[in-house]
């Protein structure tokens, strides 16, 4: 296992003060950073390692870029995050004076916000197909609709005449004329009609044919014989 780089009962925790700050500059512009595990003994400090690192990087660094973040920096951040994902560093390191944890926060309390508002989904980047429809269209949809359906069959209602109190009963041939649903067409004409004289022609002359043919066939049949022995 990894030996600690101090000894946390010696340690001083919380805030950094002014002087702290000062030692820790002055002695990283003489000897620059080094190691971090030697850093806060050599500059006669006593924090841990990391804190001096993480005090260095995040608030005392010359370099670093202070203020809002500008239109470009923010495409910049979210080209990056949909290349690299959540590696705060690397993308940091494209964004000259920007440190990890000053991305990461930004992302998560703006930029993430902004793409949802977009209808992008943050973690893919990609368009989200979920998105709620308004509600206006499917109440407007469904009232026309019901109200095409009553109107429709409205004419379909066949009048009632009441006989006394408790009978009720339809009249046939009001509701037979006063029906307009739209039913289609029926012929119902039953009438036959008589045929045609070529037809009856046609006929006659199919049977004189029949009749003629039947005679010849008998004439050419062999006329039998009787013989009667007494």
């Amino acid at each position: 296992m990894r030996k600690p780089c101090c000894d946390k009962q010696d340690t001083n925790k919380g805030a950094w003060s002014k002087q702290e700050d000062q030692k820790l500059i002055d002695y990283i512009r003489a000897h620059g950073e080094g190691c971090w595990r030697s850093l806060p003994r050599a500059a006669g400090l006593l924090r841990c390692g990391k804190s001096c690192r993480l005090r260095w990087i995040n608030y005392l660094r010359p370099d670093l870029k202070r203020g809002n973040f500008a239109e470009d920096e923010e495409d910049l951040i979210i080209k990056l995050h949909a290349l690299l994902g959540n590696r705060w560093s690397l993308i940091a390191g494209r964004l000259p004076g920007r440190t990890d944890n000053e991305v990461k926060n930004y992302w998560n309390s703006h930029l993430r916000r902004k793409l949802i508002d977009m209808g992008i989904d943050p973690n893919n980047h990609r368009l989200n197909r979920d998105l709620p429809r308004p509600k206006n269209q499917l109440v407007s949809g469904s009232s026309t609709s019901s109200l095409s359906k009553e109107q429709a069959c409205q004419p379909c209602r066949r009048p009632v005449k009441s006989h006394g109190d408790n009978d009720q009963v339809s009249d046939g041939a009001s509701s037979l004329e006063d029906d307009t649903c739209g039913l289609p067409d029926l012929n119902l004409d039953l009438t036959i009609s008589l045929p045609s004289s070529s037809s009856l022609a046609l006929v006659e002359e199919r049977q004189k044919y029949t009749e003629s043919k039947i005679e010849r066939e008998l004439e050419k049949a062999p006329s039998s014989t009787v013989l009667l022995f007494i």
